[in-house]
């Protein structure tokens, strides 16, 4: 009896086509922004990942979108470029006058210094250029015994609990939000998760940013 020359993972869907890969399309633009920065300034796999300290084959999967970059890693990699992490997100998002649809699961995943892989943030929207207005998040906490640093960065932040309780530091203050709850604060004061009581936390946090001629 003759196998099937059918790869085992290709799976038809119940129309008879191939279903889309799952990849996450932030990804891929900041993928593909690397890629065409590094063969244009005629630089090698090798010397690019040497210069941002992580290995050939992560920096192969990143290009193709892959994998996500942590944050570090964007930091670390437009470092390798001589360019600012901004222009390698300046092309991720669909133009200012469309709609960008981010499905379940598919936002870019970046890591904020000093947390643990078990804790998540998730970008659910990018903009094209330089200049960023909003940056929102889905946050998944799930590590009660983490510390966390002191988080600080421009502009006002908004946090809307989905889901848990947590007692979140702003400055010398302590506030605990449950589900519904919300808290806006200036980003600037130092502030973060002081204490998870209740996980899995899930909650969205959304960074607006102001423009330099509005700043105090």
């Amino acid at each position: 009896m003759k196998r099937s020359q059918r790869s085992s993972n290709a799976i038809p869907s119940a129309a008879g086509t191939t279903p889309r890969p799952r990849r996450s399309e932030p990804a891929r633009e900041v993928g593909a922004a690397a890629r065409r920065l590094r063969e244009g300034q005629s630089l090698t796999l090798a010397e690019v990942a040497q210069q941002a300290n992580i290995s050939t084959a992560m920096l192969s999967r990143l290009e193709t979108g892959a994998v996500s970059p942590s944050l570090e890693t964007l930091v670390a990699l437009a470092g390798a470029l001589g360019i600012t992490p901004a222009t390698l997100l300046q092309n991720v998002g669909d133009d200012d006058d469309s709609a960008q649809h981010v499905a379940a699961g598919e936002g870019l995943q970046v890591v904020r210094r000093g947390t643990r892989r078990g804790h998540t943030y998730h970008l659910l929207a990018a903009q094209r250029g330089p200049n960023k207005v909003f940056e929102p998040f889905l946050v998944t906490l799930t590590d009660k015994s983490e510390l966390f640093p002191g988080f600080q960065h421009p502009g006002i932040e908004f946090i809307y609990i989905l889901s848990g309780i947590i007692h979140y530091r702003h400055g010398r203050q302590i506030h605990v939000l449950r589900p519904g709850d919300s808290l806006t604060f200036r980003g600037t004061v130092p502030h973060g998760p002081a204490k998870l009581q209740k996980v899995p936390i899930r909650m969205l946090s959304i960074i607006v940013y102001a423009d330099d001629k509005h700043e105090s």
